[in-house]
């Protein structure tokens, strides 16, 4: 096999000079040649799409994200495949494995929690697979952050409250702390800010926004296992919601919102629904 990093390097290569011709010919949610790299949603077995549904049953072999996917979607949807999870494997191991079961004619399902677009190290596996000849193609899921949307009955993106969404993440071993955003975003005022793989540094990084002087009255929710049975939901500000989610204990699996929109409150009516859309403007202006 050729070494990973090889075969990330020389796909991203490739993909400077030539575009990939299967984006003009195919399109997300349809079946494609090769192994897909399906979304698995957020927890519930119901929010996996029909499609990802479909593939995961008639799979003999899924590799997935181990206890990020849940047990349950995988003994209703899984039970004749073989499982494999990925926890603790590296590309070394998993390209390998996912490369000699479908050349061998089996059928591969690659399982990501959530969707694969996001912080998903999903194309890392594609390009090292694409380069040992095998095709890949992503299945779309519903990543957490709209699960929390859901469950705190709200929008990510309220008129007049945000306009913008960000999906980021805290600084921490793997990121630097001038790579870390949060404080922009929060800045920018009309910003819903979804924090990912923060769970554990939450108090840390209110911290952070307090001390560049951000309003500790800013709401924040943390919602853990967003749609799994043991989902809690934590609300508090910048100011708060550091020490009500250490009493809470939990220490990952958390999607942390911030923004005016955590509480829908405040927000204005859209012209879509007064009349405006009525009125002689166009079916995309009216969609904004």
């Amino acid at each position: 096999m050729t070494d990973p990093q090889d075969a990330i390097d020389a796909e991203s290569a490739a993909r400077a000079s030539e575009r990939d011709p299967r984006i003009d010919a195919r399109t997300a949610g349809e079946v494609q040649e090769g192994i897909p790299f399906v979304g698995a949603g957020p927890g519930d077995p119901g929010l996996l799409t029909v499609t990802g549904k479909e593939l995961v049953e008639s799979a003999d072999l899924v590799v997935h994200a181990g206890s990020l996917v849940n047990s349950e979607l995988l003994e209703e949807h899984c039970e004749d495949a073989e499982q494999v999870s990925s926890i603790g494997k590296d590309l070394e191991e998993l390209v390998p494995l996912m490369r000699d079961a479908h050349e061998s004619g089996r059928s591969v399902v690659r399982l990501h929690s959530g969707d694969p677009a996001i912080y998903g190290a999903a194309v890392e596996q594609m390009d090292a697979l694409e380069y040992e000849g095998i095709p890949t193609y992503i299945v779309p899921g519903v990543t957490s952050a709209f699960a929390a949307s859901a469950t705190l009955r709200t929008q990510l993106t309220l008129n007049g409250v945000s306009n913008h969404v960000a999906f980021t993440r805290p600084q921490g071993k793997t990121l630097d702390p001038e790579d870390d955003h949060i404080g922009e975003f929060v800045g920018m005022g009309d910003v819903t800010t979804c924090v990912y793989l923060g769970t554990h540094a939450v108090g840390e990084t209110m911290d952070r926004l307090l001390e560049d002087g951000h309003d500790p009255d800013t709401p924040v929710a943390v919602v853990y296992h967003a749609s799994w049975p043991d989902e809690e939901v934590i609300e508090g500000t910048i100011g708060t919601i550091g020490g009500r989610l250490e009493a809470a204990g939990y220490r990952a699996s958390a999607l942390v919102v911030i923004g005016d929109a955590a509480r829908k409150a405040g927000y204005e009516r859209s012209y879509l629904y007064d009349g405006w859309a009525n009125r002689g403007g166009t079916e995309s202006e009216a969609d904004d």
